[in-house]
């Protein structure tokens, strides 16, 4: 199991993946897309390399726009697994 990062570690790690923001134990993110399939074809690629990663987002959908927020629940906070997501992630629409 990945440790807790400290908030100078979790600044850092997010500048490999600036887009997303720090919010209480969570990171962030939202996209928007021009139609609301988009929205549902990019879920279900989250869904896929979450998955994979056996480290699944909290997703919610709201017409055209889709917000994801990562957290280690285990630990109560962001970890190394939810910055690598975090990653992966971007690079589906980036």
């Amino acid at each position: 199991m990945s440790d807790l990062l400290e908030e100078e570690e979790l600044i850092s790690a997010l500048k490999k993946c600036p887009e997303w923001e720090i919010e209480k134990k969570y990171i962030t993110r939202s996209f928007e897309f021009e139609e609301f399939m988009d929205g549902i074809d990019f879920v279900n690629n989250v869904g896929e390399i979450a998955e994979e990663a056996q480290h699944h987002p909290d997703i919610t959908i709201k017409h055209t726009k889709v917000t994801l927020k990562l957290t280690t629940h285990d630990v109560g906070g962001v970890t190394d697994l939810d910055i690598e997501l975090a990653q992966r992630v971007d690079n589906l629409v980036d």
